[in-house]
């Protein structure tokens, strides 16, 4: 597709929107999926091209919430490559599911995530992890693999489900929990990107354009939720999971 001034401009302001919220708790397809899909690329295109942006996202927060030292090392050096097979499958696997059984499952899924931290008004505040045992790695190695299998596969609220995985089973605060969540959605970005890029679905100068205005918006995000820590994660996260649950009902009954 042709890059005028305009379609640039408008592919810059919706990645740095959408990698500004993506780079804390996720969500940020919410925004940057349905602006390419407006450009008019076709749908399959729009999930690849969407995956390059959001790769060079999801890289560029890890790197600062790295540097920030806001991330468990020894437990990412176990489950990355846990979330990479997992999406890696579930790319290979999309064309095999019906999706419409999927959406169903993951409204639910947000719905009850959403009430939980809502009515836990504490939650996530405050450090609660004690180190890694064997109980938190046996439910922690198949979850991660499972939510890297459903980004790989459909993909929205993948963030949040890592960052609520995090701070429920593991017992971080959100701001490690969000450090954590990103490190293992771009190793799920990079799994699936590969498949769709060998299958001839991403649409480079569009995804690398609106990647680089990504850059900017994923370094202020990280860099703002490491400064204000939960007091600004969490109304996000909350924001962020009922804005899901309403796209994917109304995309239910209306399309």
């Amino acid at each position: 597709m042709d890059l005028d001034v305009t379609t640039i401009l408008f592919l810059a302001f919706f990645g740095f929107v959408a990698a500004f919220i993506d780079s804390t708790v996720g969500g940020g397809g919410l925004i940057s999926l349905p602006a390419l899909l407006g450009l008019g690329i076709p749908p399959y295109l729009a999930l690849g091209t969407n995956k390059l942006a959001g790769t060079i996202s999801s890289a560029t927060s890890s790197v600062t919430f790295i540097r920030m030292g806001k991330y468990d090392k020894k437990l990412m050096a176990l489950l990355f490559p846990v979330s990479l097979v997992g999406a890696y499958l579930g790319a290979k696997t999309v064309l095999f599911v019906p999706q419409e059984v999927l959406k169903v499952l993951v409204i639910v899924m947000m719905a009850a995530i959403f009430v939980y931290t809502l009515i836990n008004k504490r939650f996530g505040e405050t450090s609660s992890f004690k180190g890694l045992t064997r109980f938190s790695l046996g439910l922690g190695i198949p979850l991660t693999f499972l939510i890297g299998f459903y980004d790989g596969f459909f993909g929205p609220g993948t963030g949040s489900f890592f960052v609520f995985l995090m701070v429920l089973l593991f017992g971080y605060d959100f701001v490690i929990a969000a450090g954590n969540g990103r490190i293992l959605n771009l190793a799920s970005n990079i799994a699936a990107l590969f498949v769709f890029i060998v299958e001839g679905k991403v649409i480079f100068l569009t995804g690398l354009t609106m990647g680089i205005a990504m850059l900017l918006g994923a370094t202020l995000g990280a860099r703002l939720a490491i400064k204000t820590g939960v007091r600004y994660v969490r109304p996000l996260f909350l924001l962020v999971s009922i804005s899901l649950i309403t796209k994917m009902i109304y995309e239910l009954i209306f399309t």
